[in-house]
């Protein structure tokens, strides 16, 4: 067998998606430390609710490629699992 492997193909695209998510959910997790659920203001701290809407809109600006991420993330983690049998299985039942 020469050159790279299915699997090995596999396993680095699974880790830049992987990386890409885990970045995207430590973004999403600083934004939502700055959000609050519920504010109690009058007419004069009004530049606290602009900035909390603001960080409402980016949380879900964010939120389809979150998931996005996450179930490529999964699925590219399955075909290389799948791969990985179907190797093993094949050296394994090999003449």
């Amino acid at each position: 067998m020469s050159g790279i492997s299915p699997l090995t193909v596999s396993l680095v695209i699974w880790a830049v998606v992987t990386g890409i998510f885990t970045i995207l959910m430590i973004y999403r997790s600083l934004l939502s430390m700055r959000e609050d659920d519920q504010l109690f203001l009058d007419s004069a701290e009004s530049k606290l609710e602009a900035e909390q809407q603001e960080i409402l809109t980016r949380i879900t600006r964010i939120t389809p490629y979150t998931k996005g991420f996450g179930f490529a993330s999964a699925g590219l983690l399955m075909v290389s699992a799948g791969i990985w049998v179907y190797e093993a299985m094949t050296r394994f039942y090999a003449p």
